[in-house]
């Protein structure tokens, strides 16, 4: 869990380009989505923000917003070791029911990169939880941090927000950084017999909202 400035701290981004991208998942529901770059976001990553809906009016009041942090091996290649393909997909489809926005993270493995992601999985192999591989890497056990999420909140308006996730980090972490979350609503639950334990971790170490059997 990484240790977010309060508000007073987080600089101002602005927005840098807005272009419109049709989407279409495997499974065939499609939408269409206004994407937005920054400049001037803290950690000087490529993150983008999805305007989905009728997202210019649900800023003005409280949109629908999922920080989603980018999974490589589950957002593009399906693995079923997470759960992020699934919540990437049921987000899109809520935020553009709704009106809000997605916030395209990239923090690969919970910020520790997508090779030493890897690394981890190679221990948790051999035993380890979610948690401890990264700390046997030498790593934090969450490296993210949200401050350039709350950055182009603010730039596009949104200073209130309705947060889609199952981690109380986020929440925290965006109060600290000036947004107010207004309701945290949780995700689905996207079980297989390959993500069980990982979620089960994250239900009981970080208290993620999972109601998973036995829990």
């Amino acid at each position: 869990m990484s240790e977010a400035p309060g508000w007073r701290d987080v600089p101002g981004a602005t927005v840098r380009t807005r272009v419109t991208v049709p989407l279409r998942f495997a499974d065939g529901y499609a939408t269409t989505a206004r994407v937005l770059t920054f400049d001037g976001l803290i950690d000087g990553r490529e993150h983008l923000a999805l305007g989905l809906g009728d997202w210019e009016r649900a800023v003005l009041d409280a949109p629908l917003v999922r920080p989603h942090s980018e999974c490589l091996t589950g957002d593009v290649f399906g693995s079923q070791r997470c759960d992020c393909g699934p919540q990437l997909r049921e987000a899109v489809e809520r935020i553009a029911t709704a009106g809000g926005l997605l916030l395209y993270l990239r923090q690969e493995g919970r910020g520790i990169g997508l090779y030493a992601k890897l690394d981890a999985y190679a221990l948790q192999e051999a035993g380890l939880d979610t948690y401890e591989a990264n700390v046997a890497l030498g790593r934090g056990e969450d490296e993210r941090d949200y401050t350039a999420a709350a950055q182009m909140l603010l730039a596009l308006g949104a200073d209130k927000v309705r947060l889609l996730s199952n981690n109380p980090d986020k929440a925290a972490q965006l109060q600290a950084c000036g947004v107010e979350v207004k309701e945290r609503i949780p995700t689905g639950v996207h079980l297989s017999p390959a993500n069980l334990r990982y979620l089960a971790t994250k239900a009981t170490h970080t208290a993620h909202t999972l109601d998973l059997p036995g829990l």
